[in-house]
């Protein structure tokens, strides 16, 4: 099989490689489409390395394809069924192996490459919105980087669930782009912000928030302290920004707030398992109907993945990047 390589000095080549044979539990899947995320570059640059039991060196956290062979112990999915999920590494292949308790099905008439964008955004915008954070209706929802992948499924997920989303980016583009998906209040964070001056800008739009996405860390944290309402529940998905912030300790304890910190990467397989049920029973029947959907930028033949890895490090595209295996 074909397969993405990582090689020493984070370049990135095409190798040969045997197909993998599923285990008692686990499928094999031809993949068709799989997302590029910024996991992927850390990787890539040697400071996020693949857990132990996963390809070391082909990189890709997610998949979309049809299943060619069960393990003895699986019962479903069965062979021919389109499947897509979340992977600890070696998404990047035409081939790979993955727990059947860690596919979920895709919904009739969707193209399988773009479905390989579907997973990580949506399953960790799910899970940290939705089952951490709590969101319900009529509640406000503030995403940081609200034009990536994640931040566009958080968007659509919490329009579905009645809520009202602040969003920022630091591209007026990206931000009017997603007010076409539902983004109620858009607000550009320029570079070198201070936090409680866009903490009140975010709250004279929209009130004091609820819940927050924050998908880029560092600074953003006290920006999210300072936003937040009475009870509210932050959770940090992402660290572009960076891993320290200065953190107002009064404003946590006055407002009873929730820091939580979330990953799907290193999670144990039964956890992964439960996310990706949940997604598979709540999100996947939103997608069937059409009444959310992938955003995709582009999508880019195995052939030209360095031009893919180059547009995510470049922070210029809407939504995903997905690298066609089919």
């Amino acid at each position: 099989m074909r397969a993405l390589v990582i090689q020493e000095g984070g370049r990135l080549v095409i190798e040969d490689r045997p197909v993998p044979e599923p285990s008692a539990d686990q499928v094999l899947v031809r993949v068709n489409g799989a997302g590029i995320n910024r996991a992927d570059l850390l990787q890539r640059a040697g400071r996020y390395p693949a857990p132990p039991g996963v390809p070391p060196d082909i990189p890709g956290l997610e998949f979309a394809g049809v299943v060619e062979a069960v393990g003895s112990g699986v019962t479903s999915p069965c062979a021919g069924d389109r499947v897509m999920g979340i992977v600890a590494g070696g998404g990047q292949a035409e081939y790979l192996v993955t727990a059947a308790a860690h596919c979920a099905r895709i919904p009739p008439d969707f193209d399988l490459v773009e479905a390989g964008g579907i997973p990580e955004a949506f399953i960790t915008a799910h899970d940290a919105m939705v089952v951490q954070g709590e969101l319900m209706s009529g509640q406000q929802v503030l995403v940081h980087a609200v034009g990536s992948g994640v931040g566009t499924a958080a968007l659509q997920l919490a329009g579905c669930l009645g809520a009202s989303v602040v969003g920022t980016s630091r591209s007026k583009d990206k931000l009017d782009r997603a007010v076409e998906l539902g983004l109620t209040h858009p607000i550009l964070a320029p570079s070198g912000f201070e936090p409680a001056a866009l903490a009140e800008e975010i709250t004279a739009a929209a009130g004091p928030i609820d819940v927050t996405v924050d998908l880029i860390g560092g600074p953003y944290l006290g920006v999210d302290v300072i936003a937040a309402a009475p009870k509210g529940r932050i959770v940090i998905v992402g660290l572009i920004a960076g891993r320290k912030a200065e953190l107002d300790m009064g404003a946590l304890l006055a407002k009873r707030l929730i820091v939580r910190g979330t990953v799907l990467r290193s999670r144990p397989s039964a956890e992964k398992a439960d996310a990706t049920h949940l997604f598979e029973g709540q999100v996947v029947p939103l997608l069937g109907r059409g009444a959310i959907k992938p955003v995709i930028d582009v999508v880019v033949p195995l052939a030209e993945a360095e031009r893919g890895y180059e547009l995510m490090e470049k922070d210029r595209t809407f939504g995903k990047v997905v690298l066609d295996l089919s």
